[in-house]
């Protein structure tokens, strides 16, 4: 018996040492995947820790190839070879240390100050080991009820990652839902992940998304220089005939040409060039069809005498914190007529100027190519490498994208938070976000990267559309858009696989993300998950908040914002009323004897008469409506500075008075809490506490559950719970 059960030791102590060599090959070769070789067993005063041998053993079983006759697990029944790649590098160093590095006695240390225990009873560990189930992850659930247009993808990277789909829906709770189009395709959903946020469509129709950027652009023009100078109609319409007016007295040989994009249009839908205000087509029915008008680029980089734009998914992992990835590969959109700068015989002329697939695939020239690098649809890897072949800098161009990237979405971050504060409160049950988006780039002649637009919905379609016979069309696979689509849909869901989630390393701070790191240059090989098997590596890459120092500065108007969701009050609002804006005012102590209580009531009623317009539906001053009355007051209290500055300066004061407040609001509810004992002892039961009833309302709210559960999730912005 004792002859069987030393043999038993000397087989385990074989696999542990096994485990222990390819630990290290592992981390010599990340990918290698060897099964370890036969090792000579140790002698037997020389132990290992059994616990971290044991946990890998049981992590790694499932998913193993076809075992050896040779290999016996430590009760002595057969096993299956080990892999280190399916083993995380913390364990496999670990283990490295274990069973390669330091041999320890019983109840000895090693030099690392780990502590090793003893020899275990053989008996004891076989018991242990066959009372412990193996253990099988659930896989992920995912619900493809609403997908719509990307469903294809989305199956093919459901079945690559060996999740269960639900394509009908489910009435339990499923781990990811996948919409089409909207936050609110399914409005069932209390838990969970869902693909969308809430107020993305709204956000990023183009009349918003330009309100956006031209904010950032009055406080920092030289950080927002790669979005054309853009005009909202109908509002704009008269300082757009006097703008250009102006710029045609200067010099009369100057005839610049514009491009009029509809406010809601998608797939180049009504989109024109104009050289003249008077070539608007103001009216559809009796009221003028919203939309911008920009600069058009006239000279862009031609690949082929062809003009091309670049379409990158961008995903929007979380919002608090602010989390971004790029996918390394992307898509190029060829026009299908050579280029040639625009004048008035050639405006109308589609195929040279749009680069929008839908509009170019019913060209004649349309190529679908089964190349990757031919044809009029390309991917971004192959344009970049015949660029780079020309001496192009592809690290620096690649690094002004990112910039771009980053920058576009701090700009709609400040009033997406509104939109998901009063969908999703802090605190309140509701799913997570996150979000596929595309953002169609042109390079100009100069390499520098314009931004055309950024797409809540971008397409996800891995087919499409071809004229087998006259007039019989079907749809056909995409071999390019199949390459990129399916790796960024697969490898989003891995990013939001539950059951991986990490804690971030960021901290946030008041101030903002903190991180030393410059933008790379080149990209970055990521770590892969012990379950993901032989899936590629990841095709999306962080870049925020990985190289959050460079833009930390940009994120004012997002502190601006936290102000006006403090004060917004109920769940749902989205608009400040008079009695929260003058809330607003008194907390800060922005009234004086120069700027009085009856001044800030003229001030609300100006501001949101004029940003209300026509549109009288919702009551009340929205987001951009208090940045304009916010810029008002800092230029009134600072008139010396500049508009960042001033603006800069307000919050600061602001956001000083307000802490102060807490503090204070703080300090006189525990003084309350302490003596609310003693104040019982002279009460009958049913009295109330005379503090209780002289305390503010804030002190109320300082003390409540929520408050102090915002006060935790600092600094994620305070919702005061103000009546309008």
């Amino acid at each position: 018996m004792m002859c069987d059960h030393h043999a038993q030791a000397r087989v385990q102590l074989e696999q542990e040492k096994a485990f222990g060599n390819d630990a290290e090959k592992e981390d010599a070769h990340p990918e290698a995947r060897v099964p370890a070789p036969p090792v000579s067993p140790e002698p037997p005063g020389v132990t290992t820790a059994g616990n971290d041998a044991a946990n890998i053993s049981n992590h790694t079983r499932k998913n193993r190839p076809k075992q050896r006759k040779d290999e016996k697990d430590s009760c002595g029944n057969l096993d299956k070879p080990f892999y280190a790649s399916e083993v995380s590098d913390h364990a496999a160093k670990n283990l490295s240390n274990l069973t390669g590095g330091v041999k320890t006695q019983k109840g000895k240390s090693e030099t690392n100050g780990n502590y090793v225990q003893g020899p275990r009873n053989p008996q004891e560990a076989c018991s242990e080991e066959a009372v412990k189930p193996a253990k099988r992850r659930r896989p992920v659930t995912v619900d493809s009820a609403k997908a719509k247009t990307s469903l294809e993808a989305l199956k093919l990277s459901i079945k690559q990652l060996k999740w269960k789909e639900f394509p009908l829906g489910r009435r339990a709770a499923c781990d990811i839902y996948w919409h089409g189009v909207s936050f609110h395709d399914n409005d069932n959903v209390s838990s969970g992940q869902v693909n969308k946020f809430p107020g993305m469509i709204e956000m990023l129709r183009k009349i918003n998304t330009s309100r956006a950027v031209r904010t950032m652009q009055e406080l920092f023009p030289e950080e927002y220089d790669f979005y054309p100078r853009s005009w909202i109609l109908p509002e704009e319409f008269q300082l757009f005939c006097a703008q250009i007016r102006m710029v045609k007295e200067k010099d009369a040989t100057l005839s610049p040409t514009f491009i009029v994009k509809p406010d809601g249009g998608s797939q180049g839908d009504g989109i024109y060039l104009i050289r003249d205000p008077s070539e608007l087509k103001a009216t559809v029915g009796s009221q003028a069809r919203q939309g911008v008008v920009q600069e058009y680029i006239h000279k862009p980089l031609l690949i082929d005498k062809l003009k091309f734009d670049i379409r990158l998914y961008v995903l929007m992992k979380s919002l608090e914190p602010l989390e971004i990835y790029i996918a390394k590969e992307g898509l190029t959109r060829f026009c299908t007529e050579p280029y040639q700068e625009p004048s008035q015989k050639n405006l109308s002329h589609v195929f040279m100027h749009l680069t929008n697939y839908s509009l170019n695939v019913h060209s004649g020239n349309f190529v679908h190519s089964e190349s990757q690098s031919t044809g009029s649809k390309r991917t971004l890897s192959s344009v970049l490498y015949r660029l780079a072949a020309k001496g192009v800098d592809i690290k620096k161009v690649w690094s002004d994208i990112i910039a771009l990237v980053i920058k576009t979405l701090i700009a709609v971050v400040p009033e997406l938070k509104v939109y998901y504060h009063a969908e999703i409160p802090p605190g309140k049950p509701g799913p997570t976000c996150f979000q596929i988006l595309g953002f169609d780039i042109l390079l100009m002649k100069n390499l520098k990267p314009v931004l055309l637009e950024v797409n809540s919905n971008p397409s996800m379609r891995i087919e499409h559309e071809q004229e087998v016979a006259p007039g019989v069309f079907k749809y056909v696979p995409s071999p390019v858009d199949k390459e990129v689509k399916v790796g960024v849909i697969r490898d989003t869901l891995r990013l939001m696989d539950p059951g991986h989630k990490k804690p971030s390393i960021y901290q946030l701070r008041p101030g903002g993300l903190e991180h030393s790191e410059e933008i790379p240059m080149e990209s970055e090989t990521p770590e892969r998950s012990p379950d993901e098997g032989a899936l590629p590596s990841l095709c999306l890459k962080q870049v925020y908040p990985k190289y959050a120092k460079q833009f930390n500065h940009l994120r004012l108007v997002e502190r601006i914002a936290g102000l006006f969701i403090r004060f917004l009050g109920v769940k749902g609002n989205m608009r400040l009323g008079p009695t929260a804006f003058r809330t607003f005012i008194r907390s800060c102590k922005l009234s004086n004897s120069n700027f009085t209580m009856a001044a800030v009531d003229i001030l609300y009623i100006d501001i949101t008469r004029r940003w209300s317009g026509a549109d009288a539906r919702e009551a009340g001053m929205g987001l951009q409506a208090f940045l304009e009355a916010f810029f008002f007051l800092a230029a009134r209290r600072f008139k010396a500075a500049a508009p960042r500055e001033q603006a800069a300066a307000l919050l600061e004061l602001c956001e000083a008075q307000l802490e102060a407040q807490t503090g204070s609001e703080d300090r006189r509810s525990l003084s309350c809490s302490r003596a609310q004992p003693r104040a019982n002892k002279n009460q009958t039961s049913g009295a109330a506490n005379p503090q209780q009833l002289e305390s503010p309302a804030p002190l109320r709210r300082a003390a409540s559950q929520d408050y102090r559960l915002h006060q935790r999730l600092k600094p994620r912005p305070l919702r005061a719970n103000v009546e309008n």
